[in-house]
């Protein structure tokens, strides 16, 4: 994959060019994803030279991009020893997807009470794009969709310190929610799917109590196969 140079005109100091930032976050957008589709194992270092091959980009851009990672928690800076992919235990995974799935649950019921009609179409869009995806088992689209809807049910519960503290544990189980869809000892996609037919359900009749219980359980199914996927 190559990232085109951006065309670069003189700025007022201290600004920073549009086509720069779009760059940085092309490439942080790339980066993630080809971290979370399980191109490089848990545990694994980052390999620098190949993925600035690979993305067309010096070391510089590329050890930015790793911070933003870093502070997603998706990898592990190691002191002058570069990078590695963050790797969990089922101990972990057990912590985070509780705390994900009361995050989410809270985030549901509070989504209900204030969600507007034109929210719930757009959710609703998304999810009719995620099942496409699935259909046609084009895994990268559906988990683009997938996180998508519930980030915007955390963004309809209209509450500031709930957004920034899922925010904060999101990025250190992406890698895994994602791994957890193809689990091979069940049809957790499938699984997956009829959830979020669920979640949509309960959303469009701003049932609370019973959108944060699905949440919730969603959470705790995705975490089970997952377990599985490390075990």
């Amino acid at each position: 994959m190559q990232i085109p140079a951006p065309e670069m005109h003189d700025a007022p100091a201290n600004t920073t060019p549009k086509a720069a930032v779009s760059l940085h976050d092309g490439l942080v957008t790339a980066l993630r994803d080809y971290i979370v589709e399980g191109n490089l194992a848990d545990g694994a270092r980052i390999p620098e030279r190949l993925l600035c091959d690979r993305f067309g980009i010096s070391r510089t851009p590329l050890r930015e991009a790793l911070k933003v990672l870093a502070a997603e928690g998706l990898i592990d800076l190691l002191p002058n020893r570069g990078a590695r992919v963050r790797e969990l235990s089922a101990e972990d995974l057990r912590e985070l997807f509780d705390v994900m799935g009361g995050l989410e649950a809270l985030a549901g019921r509070l989504a209900c009470e204030r969600i507007s009609d034109a929210e719930v179409a757009e959710i609703e869009q998304t999810h009719h794009e995620m099942y496409r995806f699935y259909l046609r088992r084009e895994m990268h689209g559906y988990f683009q969709c997938n996180q998508a809807i519930h980030r915007m049910i955390v963004e309809a519960a209209g509450n500031a310190t709930l957004s920034a503290t899922y925010a904060s544990f999101a990025g250190r189980i992406r890698r895994v929610r994602y791994s957890a869809n193809l689990a091979k000892e069940r049809d957790r996609w499938g699984e997956a799917m009829r959830e979020h037919e669920a979640i949509l359900d309960a959303l469009r009749r701003r049932a609370g109590s019973e959108l944060s219980d699905i949440l919730f359980q969603h959470l705790r199914n995705k975490r089970k196969a997952a377990q599985a996927e490390v075990a």
